[in-house]
């Protein structure tokens, strides 16, 4: 029988519990988990940074993880290469790294029991279809349709949609199609209130985080060419890994309502969490691998030492020490 990502992350719950009765301390863990879809740049290097001096301020462990389900955009050499980035950075983590690609049936275990909540199903609209929805909405309402906190178009289940057998055989077909979250229906099982912790610099909780997983519509949990998404792989990986705290940009702070909410739906732990400051071009914007943001391998073949980088996020010698 397969053991999915829920059976996993009980088993690691039940041993880090046999752990804890038994005496033995159970280390906080942290993980730095890029994709490898093109070069880290140097807000790769500061999140990188802050994971490895916050696990080592904890006397935690600090891992690394390769996020690279998108089989159409990674490669091999951009692996090697943030390898080649960490170890220019000083940074030093745990053996083996995990790889997503290699867990797909964690993912699916996740995929299976939200559908037998009831909380999946499918859509099938493309981009320019979706847009062209939106702009008849606005059209017709006179008011801009709704977007996410990323800006993104919101998706709702709507009434008047096919039946579950024409779903099913539009799929078999070979259809494009997106698995997506009854966003509604899934806040109708949560009867908690949804929140998170926010932690300081020295992994301090500071304040509680009122979340608001409607902000994001029915999200994607999955495609037909990409069996995951990053809102749910990245929860399964948490949780399976022992991950006790989370260290990312600040971008990523309204993203969290969206995990919690996996969380809870999933029976997994809670990590907590930190949400950094984000460093920025010369436009004042982030920066990014699509924009072509400088990499770190770039900059170090320009001659910038380990120490001018930290300069260059504003990260002093002494603060990583």
């Amino acid at each position: 029988m397969r053991m999915g990502c829920i059976g996993l992350a009980a088993q690691h719950r039940l041993e880090a519990t046999e752990k804890a009765t038994e005496g033995e301390q159970v280390l906080p863990a942290l993980r730095f988990a890029p994709s490898p879809n093109g070069p880290l740049h140097l807000g790769h290097a500061l999140s990188a940074i802050e994971y490895a001096r916050l696990a080592k301020l904890l006397h935690g462990r600090f891992l690394v993880r390769i996020e690279d389900v998108d089989q159409t955009r990674c490669r091999p050499e951009f692996e090697a290469s943030i390898y080649d980035d960490l170890a220019m950075l000083g940074l030093a983590w745990e053996q083996p790294v995990r790889r997503q690609s290699e867990h797909l049936s964690d993912y699916a275990a996740a995929l299976d029991r939200l559908t037998a909540m009831g909380l999946i199903y499918p859509s099938f609209e493309s981009r320019g279809e979706l847009k062209a929805l939106a702009s008849a909405h606005e059209a017709a309402t006179g008011t801009p349709a709704p977007r996410d906190p990323d800006g993104a178009l919101i998706y709702r289940r709507t009434s008047g949609r096919m039946s579950p057998d024409k779903e099913a055989a539009r799929m078999a077909s070979g259809a494009p199609f997106a698995l997506r979250l009854d966003m509604a229906s899934a806040l109708k099982t949560v009867t908690n209130p949804l929140t998170w912790t926010e932690v300081d610099d020295h992994g301090e909780p500071v304040r509680t985080v009122d979340a608001d997983p409607a902000a994001w519509g029915d999200v994607i949990l999955a495609r037909k060419e990409v069996p995951t998404s990053y809102h749910l792989s990245v929860v399964v990986d948490d949780a399976i890994q022992g991950i006790s705290n989370v260290v990312r940009g600040e971008d990523l702070f309204a993203a969290t309502a969206v995990h919690r909410l996996l969380q809870q739906l999933l029976g997994l732990p809670e990590p907590l969490y930190r949400h950094h400051r984000l460093v920025l071009g010369i436009d004042g914007r982030k920066l990014s691998k699509s924009e072509g943001a400088t990499g770190l391998g770039a900059l170090r073949a320009a001659g910038l030492s380990p120490a001018d980088v930290r300069r260059q996020i504003g990260i002093a010698d002494s603060e990583t020490s």
